[in-house]
C-alpha cells in the first residue's frame, strides 16, 4: 500500500506499512490489566505442517495468492507493499529474519557471524559473510554492496527516492575488513537496532546510482541472491514466477517453480476450488466452507445442509413446484426460471465444496494488531480526558472474543503497542490508562464539561482541551469574580421577589418546573433513541448525499483537514498532563505512593468528588456549549470488512452507555486510508500495525509527536492519531542508542506506558491468521512471527511438474 500524503524521502517509514487494505482488514481492532514485571507470555504457535526435508518431494510448482502484483520490487520505496515483501523474501538476502518468537536471528546462509566488536569511542559492527554467498551473476556478496546501500538510504542524496532511512543515517563509514568476506561498519552514534540494517540487501548494481535505484528494480530484478531467481512477471496473467537459483549454495529448494498470483480476497474461494492457487490467506467465511467440505466427505452423496437452497423448507419447495407447474403461464415461467437458477447454484456450490476438501485451514495469530485510533488533533478528542473516557468505556475482552473466539484462537486483549504476546519484553502496560470502568469514564467526561443537557446550553467562548480550561490569567479571574458578584445580587433580588409572591403562585411555579423537567427527560431519551436508530437504519456512505443531515467529510487540503496539534502556549500544559498519567508506575509497574488516589492511579481517573453523569441510555447524549458529544467513526465498506464493522458497532454501543454518540461513516476501501486516516478526516477509526523486532526504530514514527510545518500543516510521519509527547520521543531516541538489550527493553516499556496514558491508540487484539493450503504441501501456512523458509516448501507426494494447480477431475 502506498504511503499516501507523505512527501517522498522526508519521513522515516516503518518496515511494513499499516495494514489498511481490504485484504488485511477483512479478517477478523478496556478491560486491561497491568503487571509488575516482564511477562512470560506465550504466543500462539505457527501452523505450517512441518516436515523434514527428506520427506518432501523434489520438483513441482506451487501457486501462492497475493492481493495484487507488486508495484515495485524495491522494498525501500514508498509504494512497496506486502507482495513486495513476500516475493523479495525468496530472492534477496535477509541477514536477520524473525524467528517464531519474534526475535531477529542470524541467517547462516549469508553470515558466519555479526557482532558489536567496539563500543568506544564509536560503535563498530563486524560482519563475517558466508564464503559461499554469491549473487546470481557469480559475483561475491561483499563490502561494495553494503556501501552502495548505505549511501542510497542514509538520506543525504535526495536523488534517491527512498521512503525510509532509519539507522542508515547513523553510520559514519563502511570498510572492508581483514579480507573480502569481512565488512566493518562504524556508527557515528550508538544504534541498538543495527541488526535491522541491510535487509533485504540489494546488489550494488541496483543501489549504486539514483536511476538504477529509482527505476531499475521496479519491474525486474536481474541480480538476486536467494534460493529462487525472478523468472518473469506477467501483468496480463497477474503472475510473478520464480525459479530455482542454480547458483544457490544453501539447501536446494524443493519446488522447481513458485508462482505468486494476484487474486482479490473476494475471489479466493473460487480460486481455491478451481485449482488456480494452492496457498491463500482467507477470511473466516472461506475457512468455514473448507471445514464444512471436509466434514461432508462421508455424506455419501446426500444433499448438503448448507449453501444455496439449504434454507428452503419442504412447504416452500412444494409451493415452488406448484407454481412452476400451475395453470398461470406467466407465474409458472417465473417460478421455473427461479428453480433452474437455484439448481445451478446448488450444483456449482456442491462442486466447489468437493474441491475444497483437498485443502486444510492452518491458523495462528498474525504478527499484527488491530487498534482503535483516536484523532487528537481537534474536536472533543483534543481533550485528553475525553480520549481516556472513550478508552475506559471499552470492554476489550469482549471485542477480542468477538473476533478470535469463533475461530478457536486465544481471545486475550493485547497489552502493548510495542510488542506482541510471546515476544521478549512484552508487558501489559494498559494499567497506565486504567481498566474498563463505565462510572470512571462518565466522571472523566463530566470533569471535561460534557453533561446531560449541555447540548441545550449557549456556546461559551472557551477552547477545547483540558489545558485550555486551565488558561485565562488574572483578567479571566477578575471577570469571573465580577460575574459571580453580579449573580449574587440578582439572586438576592429574586429571593425578595419570591417572598412577596403568593402561595398559589409558588405552587404553580413548581408545577411548571415539573413539566419542564419531564419534557427535558423526554427529549434526552429521544436523542438517545435517535442515536441508536441512526446506526441501525443504514450507515452514511461517503459520496452518497441522499441521507438527510449527514455532514460532508473533510478532504485533504481543506481548512478542517490541516491543523497544528496544539497551540504553542498550551503544549507544555498538555505534556504535563500526559507525563502525570504515565508516571504513576513505579519500579516493577507498581503505583507510586505519592500518586495513589482513591479508586486507582493518578491521572487515569477524574478528580475525587467529580459526579459521574447519569447513564446515557436513560438520560440521553451528553453535550457541552450547545453541542452534542458525537464522534465521527470511519469504517471500510467493502464486503470483506464485515468483521471490522462488527467490532465498530460494538464499540459504538459501548460508547453510547457513557453518553458518547457516534456517527458511523462507511467509506470505500480504496479511499479509507488516503482520504480519512492519513488526512485526519476522522475521530475514531480501526486499522492495524505489524509487529516488529525493532520497536525503538519502527515504533518511533508511529508515536512521534507531530510537528508543525512552515506552511501551517502538520508533519505526522506515521502518527495518524496526531497524539504524542516530547518525553515519548526522548524514550524512543534513548532506546535506539542503548546497546544493553535489557535496558533498551525497559525504556520501551516506559514509552509504552506513556503511549497508553496519552490514549491516542488503544490496542484491541492480535489479528487472526487463516491460510488455506493444499493438504499435501508441507512447511507452509500460518507462519506467525517467523519468516518463511522458501527452500523447504514442497509437496509430500511427488506430482508432475506444473500439475498441482490442476485439480479438476
Amino acid at each position: 500500500m502506498s504511503h499516501v500524503g507523505v512527501p517522498r524521502g522526508t519521513v522515516r517509514k516503518r518496515r511494513s506499512l499499516a495494514l489498511l487494505t481490504t485484504g488485511v482488514l477483512t479478517i477478523p481492532v478496556l478491560a486491561g490489566c497491568s503487571s509488575g514485571g516482564e511477562e512470560t507470555s506465550r504466543g500462539v504457535p505457527q501452523d505450517i505442517a512441518p516436515a523434514a526435508r527428506e520427506t518432501v518431494a523434489d520438483g513441482s510448482t506451487a501457486n501462492w495468492a497475493v492481493d495484487a502484483l507488486p508495484a515495485t520490487f524495491n522494498a525501500f520505496q514508498a509504494d512497496a507493499d506486502s507482495a513486495t515483501t513476500r516475493i523479495t523474501g525468496a530472492l534477496l538476502p535477509t541477514l536477520f529474519p524473525m524467528d517464531r518468537t519474534g526475535q531477529p536471528k542470524l541467517n547462516p546462509d549469508y553470515l558466519e557471524s555479526a557482532k558489536v566488536i567496539e563500543r568506544e569511542p564509536r560503535q563498530v559492527v563486524l560482519y563475517k559473510l558466508n564464503q559461499q554467498a554469491v549473487w546470481s551473476d557469480g559475483r561475491e556478496i561483499g563490502a561494495p554492496d553494503f556501501v552502495a546501500q548505505w549511501r542510497a538510504l542514509r538520506g543525504k542524496d535526495s536523488a534517491f527516492w527512498t521512503a525510509r532511512n532509519s539507522g542508515y543515517e547513523r553510520i559514519e563509514k563502511i570498510e572492508r575488513g581483514a579480507d573480502d568476506l569481512q565488512v566493518r561498519v562504524t556508527f557515528s552514534k550508538p544504534y541498538a537496532d543495527w541488526r535491522s540494517l541491510f535487509s533485504p540487501l540489494y546488489p550494488k548494481e541496483i543501489t549504486g546510482s539514483p536511476d538504477a535505484f529509482n527505476d531499475g528494480a521496479r519491474t525486474t530484478l536481474k541480480t538476486t541472491a536467494g534460493p529462487f531467481v525472478l523468472k518473469g512477471m506477467s501483468k496480463s496473467k497477474g503472475t510473478v514466477t520464480l525459479a530455482r537459483n542454480p547458483r544457490w549454495w544453501g539447501d536446494k529448494p524443493k519446488l522447481d517453480t513458485l508462482v505468486f498470483r494476484a487474486v482479490a480476497a473476494k475471489d479466493r474461494t473460487q480460486a481455491l476450488a478451481d485449482g488456480t492457487v494452492d496457498i491463500a490467506d482467507i477470511d473466516a467465511a472461506t475457512a468455514d466452507r473448507i471445514t464444512l467440505a471436509r466434514r461432508d466427505r462421508g455424506s455419501n452423496g446426500q444433499p448438503l445442509n448448507h449453501g444455496p437452497g439449504s434454507e428452503i423448507t419442504p412447504a416452500q419447495a412444494l409451493r415452488s413446484w406448484a407454481q412452476a407447474h400451475g395453470s398461470d403461464e406467466d407465474e409458472a415461467e417465473i417460478a421455473q426460471a427461479a428453480r433452474e437458477k437455484n439448481r445451478k447454484a446448488v450444483v456449482a456450490y456442491a462442486t466447489e465444496q468437493k474441491a475444497l476438501r483437498d485443502f486444510a485451514v492452518r491458523k495462528s495469530l498474525e504478527p499484527a494488531y488491530t487498534q482503535l485510533a483516536l484523532n487528537g488533533e481537534s474536536g472533543p478528542l483534543a481533550d485528553d480526558r475525553v480520549r481516556r473516557a472513550v478508552a475506559r468505556a471499552l470492554d476489550r475482552q469482549e471485542l477480542a472474543q468477538t473476533v478470535l473466539g469463533p475461530l478457536g484462537l486465544p481471545a486475550k486483549p493485547l497489552g502493548s503497542h510495542l510488542a506482541l504476546a510471546g515476544q521478549p519484553g512484552y508487558k501489559d502496560g494498559s494499567g497506565a490508562l486504567g481498566e474498563q470502568n463505565t462510572k470512571e469514564a462518565q466522571a472523566l467526561l463530566a470533569d471535561a464539561g460534557w453533561t446531560r443537557g449541555g447540548a441545550a446550553e449557549p456556546p461559551k467562548d472557551t477552547k477545547a482541551g483540558s489545558e485550555a480550561e486551565k488558561k485565562g490569567g488574572k483578567d479571566d479571574e477578575a471577570e469571573a469574580e465580577k460575574k459571580t458578584a453580579g449573580e449574587a445580587e440578582e439572586d438576592e433580588d429574586a429571593k425578595s421577589e419570591k417572598t412577596e409572591k403568593s402561595e398559589k403562585d409558588g405552587k404553580k411555579a413548581e408545577e411548571d418546573s415539573t413539566e419542564d423537567s419531564a419534557a427535558e427527560r423526554k427529549k434526552a431519551d429521544q436523542d438517545s433513541e435517535d442515536s441508536a436508530a441512526s446506526r441501525d437504519e443504514g450507515l452514511y456512505i461517503v459520496g452518497d448525499d441522499n441521507k438527510p443531515g449527514a455532514p460532508a467529510p473533510a478532504t485533504v487540503g481543506s481548512a478542517s483537514a490541516v491543523h497544528v496539534l496544539a497551540p504553542a502556549r498550551t503544549a507544555a500544559a498538555q505534556g504535563t498532563v500526559l507525563l502525570r498519567q504515565a508516571g504513576v508506575l513505579g519500579e516493577g509497574g507498581a503505583v507510586a505512593a505519592t500518586d495513589k488516589q482513591p479508586g486507582g492511579a493518578a491521572g487515569a481517573y477524574a478528580p475525587v468528588g467529580t459526579a459521574a453523569p447519569a447513564p446515557a441510555a436513560a438520560k440521553g447524549q451528553l453535550g457541552k456549549d450547545g453541542k452534542t458529544l458525537t464522534l465521527r467513526f470511519v469504517l471500510p465498506s467493502g464486503p470483506g470488512s464485515q468483521s471490522l464493522r462488527s467490532v465498530g458497532d460494538k464499540i459504538a454501543a459501548m460508547l453510547e452507555k457513557i453518553g458518547v454518540g457516534t456517527e458511523i461513516t462507511k467509506v470505500p476501501d480504496e479511499s479509507y486510508f488516503k482520504d480519512h486516516i492519513a488526512s485526519g478526516a476522522y475521530d475514531l477509526a480501526l486499522y492495524s500495525w505489524p509487529a516488529t523486532a525493532y520497536p525503538a526504530t519502527d515504533g518511533r514514527p508511529i508515536y512521534a509527536k507531530p510537528e508543525p510545518a512552515t506552511d501551517g500543516s502538520l508533519l505526522v510521519e506515521q502518527n495518524y492519531t496526531r497524539v504524542g509527547t516530547d518525553h515519548i520521543d526522548q524514550l524512543f531516541d534513548k532506546a535506539a542508542g542503548e546497546l544493553d538489550e535489557k535496558a533498551a527493553r525497559e525504556l520501551m516499556k516506559q514509552a509504552d506506558a506513556r503511549i497508553w496514558a496519552a490514549a491516542g491508540s488503544i490496542p484491541l487484539f492480535q489479528r487472526p491468521q487463516l491460510v488455506a493450503v493444499d493438504k499435501k504441501l508441507a512447511n507452509v501456512g500460518a507462519f506467525g512471527f517467523a519468516a518463511p523458509r522458501y527452500q523447504d516448501i514442497g509437496f509430500k507426494t511427488r506430482q508432475a511438474a506444473g500439475s498441482p494447480a490442476d485439480r479438476k477431475k
